[in-house]
């Protein structure tokens, strides 16, 4: 462990000093410019950010290697009530928020006292943050390098918001908000403890007359009215009695203080439980039908208005609850309720779906086998059934006007109808909880004169639709989900009143909210340097200037002399934009799609013409630990620094990249880093023994083909790459690889030939983005200058590549697998071994099998011997051709078309030199005499008859 953390530090100093990941603009040299979202300074970076940074960082050394000028900068994220959230939990003595800054994050007393200045705690996890990321290698140009709420950046900032403003992608409105009442300020997604992506839903509420007032149910199901039983309310839950814009409504304690802050009057008349309405009943206010009150646990009153409505027939968790209240009589004796109430109750269908009968809650109940309201397969009936009959269900006969229409059709109608007459009301709220940074629960707030971002806009939407056809979406399956997120996207809340972060430059009790200021500081980058060299304040960082940045306008020398920043540094300030923009790769976890990654899209579409925006967009999974959800506060995490301590830096690296690709969900697990160690140690030893012992030899059939298989190599890790397949290029370019060199060693008999070190020169590059501190150490051995991180990239050569010599090797590989299968089977020790290689016919079968596969797909038996008995010389071995033909068909069409056109490109493969050739090598694997036969050649010892058993690429086996 001691070697591998020596190698690291050693290589860390060298690149640093050496200064080979500072990019400047190059216009002989092709540019990538590539971004991994800042990470929040309110805690140390975890392995979850790791995964994420190790692929932007091993497509970043990947493009270097392959002769592009790369840009790889970085920055901190302080804006937001995320690290002022931290302080104030700090401040506030919250144990449960501390103890893991002790014991996981390893602060200090001294420190702790301080941090409940968050500029201060902030500060401190950048430092700590900044470490960790020099320790991991990662290929930073830290000339770049700034954090949120710096006055320059600030600025910036600025500067974009104007823009917006002035573009009218910024407006004053009422909205609905997801809102903190302690901080009174709209809470984004990144300001949230619990609750990320959720956001307000309009609920109807159906008003059930009773006696003068109204007991208002929320359901999103309007249409479901047609099918109501009865009315649940919680008994043991607070009520009110309450005036709502001067109707009498009665409905729970916390929903009349959420009415209150979407604009609604109300006035208190009382408080009372929900016990004292249980037995009671309401009217239906489309159907001349009254309705009993019954109670039910399951009513959550945090949850709406408190009252909810019973559809047996179609809400699964109705047909539970009113079953179990048919199975509970004695349940109801406390109400006052005869049982002959709940058991008079009879579902009302009204709903027709294909796959369903008359009750489809009832039948879909039955189907999953849920027992209670409590099963957890109550849910998952309910999301099915409501998907399926809001897409596909027909209102019936019952349904009054509405009958015969689809649910999906007429739901909007049914809402304004009812509304107009008076049935239903309207009220936002929040469907899964959400928690501010300083733990207070959110609540829907209608907000007056808010500022907003229009992503409503739909000629916005359609261009930033535009932008991602254009672009590279990694994963391609994220592209639907970016669609998705762009039709939806309604206004976005851009201000917040706490936190940290740049004030609304024309209104500055406002600051703009966290994900919001995220979304094209990637240009701030491309000149952050020269602000940093030439201390340029932030007072000279007039809207003015960036305009020329960015747009090219004003004129420069009258910019300047304003400015008071030389024309020689404006001009290159405005070079060093136009060099990197676009942003070549962004890659974040998927979380960030339905924020920040389309922002980042919508915003650039705003600012920036055509030819500035994003080229390419990648998205990963979410890292879990050991299974299970990662969560600090559980003690279920990881620093990356503690990660980079106990494993070194390369390991876990490599660890993190073969968790997952695509957007599966990766998983941290201590034995897999273990190992993964292991393997980059006896790597490292295994190079230096070929660097060390590698003897000048012949280039052979096998030389051959581990060069011809390296180049397979090559290509299939460089494809990967281009498409940020991290997972599938690091399998194959350290276990894939290591296992070709351990079938090389092993057919020498572990001798090392300098073949093998010009091997390794390819390998250690092919492993190099992954594992660049070993690489850069085994490099420095076999060439002793230069670096390996700016060494060019092995490039795919079709001349290097010999089908015969891999199919060579593959059939002793093959053969020493059957043999060995055999042995094991048999539980036999054999003296001697005998190979039979297959008859040149079967050869002239197999091919021409091969071929008609190609030119028809798929064969059949008959199609083959029409064809074979064509040849006069074959029709005399008609019989045994039918035989074998009848054996190899299904093989041949199940095998896949580059298959076939390698084998047929092959041909018949002199199986009897391949085997003779390894009679030495098989002789040592087997420790048994080894003798190799054609199945239809001179003196063929077989004493069992097993000769005629050979096929091509398979021959057969007599062990004696």
């Amino acid at each position: 462990m001691e070697l591998l953390h020596q190698i690291e530090a050693k290589w860390q100093k060298a690149w640093e000093k050496a200064k080979i990941f500072e990019a400047d603009p190059d216009p002989k040299r092709k540019k990538c410019f590539v971004t991994f979202p800042y990470s929040y300074a309110n805690g140390p970076v975890h392995v979850g950010h790791a995964f994420t940074a190790a692929r932007v960082d091993a497509y970043a050394r990947f493009k270097r290697m392959q002769g592009y000028n790369v840009l790889f900068p970085w920055a901190w994220h302080w804006t937001g009530t995320t690290i002022s959230g931290a302080s104030e939990r700090i401040q506030q003595g919250d144990e449960e928020f501390i103890r893991p800054l002790r014991e996981i994050d390893g602060v200090s007393e001294k420190d702790l006292k301080k941090f409940i200045d968050p500029v201060y705690l902030a500060s401190y996890y950048t430092k700590e943050n900044r470490t960790t990321i020099r320790q991991a290698g990662f290929s930073i140009d830290w000339r770049r390098e700034f954090q949120t709420t710096s006055p320059q950046f600030s600025k910036f900032i600025e500067w974009q918001y104007k823009k917006l403003h002035k573009k009218g992608y910024v407006v004053q409105g009422t909205h609905p908000v997801v809102w903190c009442p302690h901080c009174e300020s709209p809470t984004g997604d990144h300001d949230r403890q619990e609750g990320e992506g959720v956001a307000p839903e309009q609920y109807t509420l159906i008003k059930f007359k009773y006696n003068d007032a109204f007991l208002p149910a929320a359901t999103f199901r309007p249409e479901t009215l047609y099918g109501v039983t009865n009315i649940w309310i919680n008994p043991q839950a607070d009520y009110v009695e309450a005036e709502v814009d001067r109707e009498k409504w009665i409905i729970s304690e916390t929903a009349a203080t959420k009415l209150k802050e979407q604009k609604r009057k109300i006035s208190l008349i009382r408080r009372f439980k929900g016990k004292e309405l249980i037995g009671k009943t309401v009217a239906n206010p489309v159907v001349n039908q009254k309705l009993p009150i019954l109670p039910a646990s399951f009513v959550n009153t945090e949850s709406a208005t408190g009252v909810v409505y019973s559809v047996p027939a179609h809400a699964p968790v109705d047909w539970l609850a009113l079953r179990d209240l048919q199975q509970k009589p004695e349940s109801l004796k406390k109400f006052g309720i005869e049982p002959s109430t709940v058991n008079d109750i009879r579902p009302i269908s009204m709903i027709r779906v294909q796959g369903f009968g008359e009750h489809p809650a009832i039948e879909i109940i039955d189907q999953l086998g849920a027992k209670d309201q409590c099963d957890p397969k109550a849910e998952k009936a309910t999301k099915l059934l409501y998907k399926k009959e809001f897409h596909s269900g027909v209102l019936k006969e019952n349904c009054g006007s509405y009958a015969g229409k689809l649910v999906r059709d007429v739901k909007e109608i049914l809402i304004k109808d009812f509304t107009k007459k008076n049935v239903a009301d309207a009220m936002y709220d929040l469907p899964e909880p959400v928690i501010c940074r300083c733990l207070t629960p959110c609540i829907v707030k209608i907000l007056e004169e808010q500022w907003f971002l229009k992503y409503s806009d739909q000629e916005w939407k359609n261009q930033t639709k535009e932008a991602l056809e254009h672009a590279i979406v990694c994963p391609e399956t994220a592209a639907a989900w970016f669609i998705s997120t762009i039709d939806w996207l309604r206004d976005w809340p851009c201000a917040r009143k706490s936190g940290l972060g740049t004030p609304l430059p024309w209104k500055k009790e406002w600051i703009i909210e966290t994900l919001s200021d995220s979304t094209i500081y990637m240009a701030f980058y491309t000149i952050n340097k020269y602000i940093k060299q030439h201390d340029i304040g932030a007072d000279q960082l007039a809207p003015s200037v960036f305009d020329y940045i960015f747009y090219g306008k004003g004129s420069v020398d009258g910019l300047a002399k304003k400015s008071k920043i030389p024309t020689r540094i404006l001009k290159a300030m405005r070079d060093e934009f136009l060099y990197w923009y676009p942003v070549d790769m962004r890659n974040s976890a998927k979380e960030l799609i339905p924020n920040h990654l389309t922002f980042f899209l919508f915003q650039h579409i705003a600012l920036f013409p055509p030819e500035h925006w994003p080229r390419m967009i990648g998205a990963n999974g979410m890292l879990m630990i050991e299974g299970r959800k990662m969560s600090k506060s559980k003690g279920n995490f990881a620093t990356f620094r503690s990660a980079i301590e106990q494993y070194g830096a390369d390991s876990a690296r490599i660890a993190l990249l073969l968790g997952a690709e695509g957007m599966d969900d990766p998983d941290w697990r201590s034995e897999n880093v273990r190992d993964v160690k292991n393997h980059l140690e006896a790597f490292y030893r295994v190079a230096e023994t070929i660097i060390a012992e590698a003897q000048d030899e012949g280039r052979g059939q096998l030389e051959d083909w581990l060069f011809s298989i390296l180049q397979q190599k090559i290509k299939i890790i460089t494809e990967n790459m281009d498409v940020l397949k991290t997972r599938t290029a690091v399998e194959t370019a350290f276990y894939e690889i290591w296992n070709d060199f351990r079938w090389y060693m092993r057919r020498k008999g572990n001798a090392t030939a300098k073949t093998l070190r010009e091997a390794l020169k390819l390998w250690v590059r092919l492993l190099s983005p992954f594992s660049p501190h070993i690489c850069e150490e085994v490099w420095n051995k076999l060439e002793g200058k230069d670096f390996i991180s700016v060494e060019k990239w092995p490039r795919f050569s079709e001349s290097e590549i010999k089908p015969v010599a891999e199919e060579s090797e593959r059939l002793i590989e093959s053969a020493l697998d059957d043999t060995l299968s055999i042995i094991r089977a048999t539980k036999m020790t054999p003296k001697k071994i005998c190979y039979y290689a297959a008859a040149s016919w079967k050869w002239q079968v197999y091919r021409r099998a091969l071929e008609l596969s190609v030119d028809k797909a798929s064969i059949t038996q008959r199609d083959l011997m029409q064809d074979l008995m064509t040849d006069e010389v074959l029709k005399k071995r008609a019989k045994a051709i039918a035989n074998y033909a009848a054996q190899i068909v299904d093989e041949i069409n199940r095998m896949g078309e580059i298959r076939k056109q390698r084998l047929i490109s092959v041909g018949e493969l002199n199986e009897n030199a391949v085997l003779g050739e390894a009679v030495d090598f098989l002789k040592r694997e087997l420790n048994a005499a080894i003798q190799v036969f054609r199945e239809d050649g001179q003196n063929v010892y077989d004493p069992k008859k097993r000769a005629h058993l050979a096929k091509p690429f398979r021959p057969a086996i007599y062990l004696e």
